[in-house]
């Protein structure tokens, strides 16, 4: 199958913030540009900082992976060139929320923003510098490719002529997988027990205050946060996070360093933060979560609330998606109509669900609804749900029948990357471009190196 020019996933933007500083004792080689197209360059360590960051990744590199890598590069370099002259609209805020999302996930590889800073022998200050420019490029090629190829459509026939272009021996095998919804909900603790919760983090916040008691001590033995709980109830944290609730965010921030806020309530339960540090937007804080115990009466209500849902799902008085919108508190699922997304989309293997989700699965059919079964989240939340089986192929060959989305998904990939591709071939001819020497017999230039011995 033919792979288009940007196909690949932007490795680009990300991958020097890592390059380590050269050792005194050894020589230092002088970086050097080996491509430019228009005002814009390529340089050697872009390309093998970015093939060293995949190799860390554990990706297995092709033997042409450097001249591979070398024609993305340019390729995104002539979308930007092209944004550019468009004027296509990227903000300073939407480059700057990349930043901080990127500095956060390497922060939560490595452990902490020290770790980071002495991996990468810089300040993070110096990282988002030098993320911004590459950000920015990454934005306006995506946007540049978006206008390409934004409105191409498949047809059903096209998809047919796709399929029947792989040899059969080609055709990939996928495990059983599965279409899953789910409609949750979480029962509301009573009153007594959200007093009992906030009363306890007063507790905690009179000893701390006191110095009774030691802040990290009693966050390991007692908050209700899997995420934090074996680390004094820690977080790096950044003012633009999307993925913190906004309430605990901003209580996080409207604190002096050294504060324990008073008890306050999220969608989690109940909290007290304690702010450590905080430099501008990035700021080190602590927490206790405690979440109100359910007890059996709420949880016995929630039961005969769903049980009450299922019957009238399987009556066909209604839908799974009203009934999602209507009753399921998952946060997750609740905005795909209840089905559970997965690092394919909605396609799951067994593999990828819990084991309690797989006994509710095991004697349902599909198109079935399960009967109400209670459960405990990640965070220890507890909940009652109802799972539905959509859809299920058994272990097979890609084929037509079981897969046709998957096909079609495909297939509308490659009609893109062949339009971007033709866009590439009429538009080369009016940039300047230069490929250094040692590069020019890279297969992959040959298109690059059209007219340019008239340059």
């Amino acid at each position: 199958m033919k792979r288009g020019l940007l196909s690949i996933t932007f490795i680009f933007c990300a991958a020097h913030i890592f390059a380590q500083p050269a050792v005194q004792t050894k020589k230092v080689i002088a970086d050097k540009i080996i491509a430019v197209i228009g005002d814009k360059i390529v340089l050697k360590s872009d390309i093998d900082n970015s093939l060293a960051d995949m190799q860390r990744q554990g990706v297995e590199l092709p033997p042409n992976a450097f001249c591979l890598s070398l024609e993305q590069a340019m390729g995104i370099k002539a979308l930007v060139l092209q944004a550019e002259k468009d004027s296509l609209p990227i903000t300073d805020e939407e480059i700057e929320i990349d930043i901080d999302n990127r500095i956060r996930n390497y922060i939560n590889q490595l452990g902490s923003k020290d770790e980071l800073e002495r991996v990468a022998g810089k300040s993070v200050y110096q990282m988002k510098e030098d993320f911004r420019e590459p950000i920015r490029d990454q934005k306006l090629a995506q946007a540049m490719r978006n206008k390409v190829v934004g409105d191409i459509r498949i047809t059903p026939k096209e998809v047919q002529e796709y399929f029947g272009k792989i040899p059969a021996d080609s055709l990939p095998l996928y495990e059983t997988e599965m279409e899953i919804g789910q409609i949750v909900i979480n029962p509301k603790a009573s009153r007594d027990a959200e007093e009992y919760a906030v009363e306890q983090l007063k507790e905690y916040k009179q000893q701390i205050e006191s110095g009774k008691r030691d802040f990290c001590a009693i966050a390991n033995n007692y908050t209700e946060d899997p995420g934090s709980k074996d680390k004094c109830g820690q977080y790096e944290i950044n003012r633009s996070q999307k993925n913190l609730d906004p309430v605990w965010l901003a209580k996080a921030f409207s604190l002096k360093e050294g504060q324990i806020s008073n008890p306050f309530k999220t969608r989690f339960g109940y909290h007290i933060i304690q702010l450590i540090s905080r430099a501008g937007d990035d700021a080190v804080v602590r927490h206790i979560l405690r979440i109100p115990q359910v007890t059996k009466v709420e949880m016995k209500e929630t039961l005969e609330k769903l049980d009450s849902v299922r019957a009238k799902l399987i009556a066909g008085t209604l839908s799974f998606g009203d009934a999602v919108n209507k009753y399921s508190n998952d946060e997750a699922s609740k905005f795909t109509g209840g089905m559970i997304q997965g690092p394919n989309g909605g396609y799951l293997t067994i593999d990828q669900l819990d084991k309690d989700m797989v006994n509710m699965l095991k004697d349902l059919r599909v198109g079935q609804y399960s009967q109400p079964v209670e459960f405990a989240d990640e965070s220890g939340k507890k909940g009652v749900r109802i799972v539905y089986l959509k859809t299920k192929t058994e272990p097979h060959r890609m084929n037509m029948k079981d897969d046709y989305n998957r096909i079609s998904e495909m297939a509308l990939e490659e009609k893109k990357n062949e339009a971007l591709d033709s866009w590439f071939t009429k538009r080369i001819p009016s940039y300047f471009i230069m490929v250094d020497d040692d590069y020019r017999s890279c297969p992959e230039m040959g298109k690059w190196m059209v007219n340019t011995a008239k340059k």
